[in-house]
């Protein structure tokens, strides 16, 4: 049927007078929309003659006007009409009007050339007018990443990289391929396309190399760390962001430093757990961070003022210094509304969500992680939109609504799952699998506390591999036949963990579990005692969704 279609519609084209048929090609080449002014400059036609021709393929139903200000434009009927005009052109004629569109764009727009960025990105490539499609290219990838349009922009920088294949091979060149091949890594990495940066920062490692540019180098570097930790190679990442570091002090270059700060503290925060290191890496970030740099990304896919403040907050739950992150993590929200971008607003409320679920101030937690996931239609970052939808699923878990927490837990989970073995994040099994023991299904938490356990344990995560023991403990000490010996030994393990790492909310969750089963197994004393110590620390920490849950629990014991 399309074949049959587009033959009928050629036939249509060709018995139009050679002018109007010239006119509809050269129309085609613009696109589907005609703007007046540009048809004007490249058809090459007397003002009577053009505005006759283009009544005539209205009434021969190929164009239709559709705006008459700020300047008048048609529109093709259909899109298939518009194919066929445009692939019935000639190629050398093509390329040369492509080309005139740009002469005529950049004399036409000359004060407001951003307009029409795409446009001139467009032509110029088509047109073969090579200096100009790399020029317009890269900035229409840059609009595209201020729209947070990430899948647009890669393809603009891409478009750009191929420009650049028909230039010279001069230096300057070179340094143009490199930062577009980085370009394609920020905008690549929050949609979790690991494969493909890795393979442009192969492309951009022997291009550094042979210039002997430090400064990209080191950008290099910090960039290969991130690849390295998703592969679980985690020493050679961590060799490499210190290299990255190491080279940024050396030149004294403020930006590169941030940023090599930037991958060091994700290493500690998300792959080592070590969180008083993280927390300290993301507050040297924050004293740096001032005027003019609140704005800056630092060559990442962030605002690192507004994301390094987010990280402070998480790090410091995790330490139970909730007083001191609060601060941090008003501020990270705070900023991210200031600088308008999308994909930093969403990361903190990530952090900051999360900063409110370790402390139980669930309302909070619930309305932040909301507002991070409802800007899922404005932005495309798989990674962060997943972490918030896991976060909401916790805190409607432990808020009492488990039947609306288990479909967003299960989704987090096996949209996780689908990106491989390192792309599972190893608290999605245990919040899941927490779900299930507040609903009572034991059978089903058990395999999702195992699979958390043996993942942190290969990725040497010692501080989810804590919160995968606690789950252990908690689904052996409260199913209907608790088995004390096992669930005690999981809390123990969990705690030696918690209290080495400084994971001070966690402490008093495994003292919490082991006054319970301690009271559920007759040990009165020691059940007493360990409740005590969860009270203290709840009390100490202002986590007030627990206190009273432990109090009571203490209460029940002395009666």
């Amino acid at each position: 049927m399309p074949a049959t279609v587009q033959a009928v519609l050629a036939a249509r084209i060709d018995r139009l007078p050679p002018e109007d048929k010239r006119l509809l090609q050269t129309a085609a080449v613009l696109g589907h929309e005609v703007p007046l002014p540009l048809v004007q400059a490249i058809a090459e036609l007397p003002e009577a003659e053009l505005y006759r021709g283009l009544t005539h393929l209205q009434a021969a139903e190929f164009l239709y006007e559709t705006r008459l200000f700020p300047e008048r434009e048609f529109t093709f009927k259909h899109a298939l009409t518009h194919e066929v005009a445009y692939s019935s052109l000639l190629q050398e004629r093509r390329r040369v009007l492509h080309a005139r569109i740009v002469e005529a764009l950049e004399a036409l727009y000359l004060d407001r050339l951003a307009e029409q960025i795409d446009r001139l990105a467009h032509h110029a490539l088509w047109g073969e007018v090579w200096d100009k499609a790399l020029r317009y290219c890269r900035q229409a990838g840059v609009k595209a990443v201020e729209g947070s349009a990430l899948r647009e922009a890669a393809v603009a920088f891409e478009q750009a990289l191929t420009a650049l294949q028909h230039l010279p091979d001069r230096r300057d060149t070179r340094e143009q391929a490199i930062d577009l091949y980085f370009d394609l890594r920020n905008v690549l990495h929050p949609l979790g396309e690991s494969e493909r940066i890795l393979n442009h920062l192969r492309q951009a490692e022997p291009l550094a190399e042979a210039l002997g540019d430090q400064r990209r180098l080191g950008q290099l570097a910090g960039y290969m760390s991130v690849c390295l930790r998703h592969q679980g190679n985690i020493d050679d990442a961590l060799a490499s962001a210190q290299r990255a570091l190491a080279i940024a002090t050396a030149l004294g270059d403020v930006g590169l430093q941030i940023a090599a700060n930037s991958f060091l503290g994700e290493l500690y925060l998300w792959v080592l757990n070590d969180y008083r290191q993280a927390a300290e890496m993301f507050r040297r970030k924050v004293e740096t961070l001032h005027g003019a740099l609140l704005r800056e990304r630092f060559g990442t896919t962030n605002v690192q003022s507004v994301v390094s403040r987010a990280q402070v907050a998480r790090c410091l739950a995790e330490l139970g210094a909730f007083a001191e992150g609060r601060a941090y993590g008003e501020d990270a929200l705070r900023l991210a509304e200031m600088v308008n971008h999308p994909y930093s607003l969403v990361w903190a409320c990530e952090g900051v969500g999360h900063f409110f679920l370790r402390q139980g101030a669930l309302s909070q937690a619930i309305r932040v992680f909301e507002r991070g996931l409802g800007l899922r239609e404005a932005v495309n970052f798989p990674l962060v939109i997943r972490n918030c939808t896991a976060g909401l699923g916790e805190a409607y878990a432990l808020s009492g609504r488990v039947t609306e927490a288990l479909p967003l837990l299960l989704q987090a989970l096996e949209q996780s799952q689908l990106s491989g073995p390192r792309g599972l994040e190893p608290l999605y099994p245990v919040w899941l699998g927490e779900a299930y023991v507040l609903a009572g299904r034991f059978a089903e938490a058990m395999p999702l506390a195992q699979q958390a356990l043996e993942v942190t344990r290969t990725q040497k995560q010692q501080g989810n591999q804590a919160y995968a023991l606690w789950l252990l403990g908690e689904i052996a000490a409260r199913r209907e036949h608790p088995e004390a010996e096992l669930a005690e030994d999981y809390y123990h393990q969990a705690l030696a963990l918690a209290e080495a790492i400084g994971m001070r909310p966690l402490v008093a969750h495994c003292h919490h579990g082991l006054g319970w089963l301690y009271y559920q197994t007759g040990r009165g004393e020691q059940a007493r005692a360990a409740l005590a110590a969860a009270i203290d620390l709840y009390r100490a920490m202002d986590m007030t969704f627990w206190l009273p849950q432990a109090e009571a629990a203490l209460a029940q014991v002395s009666r």
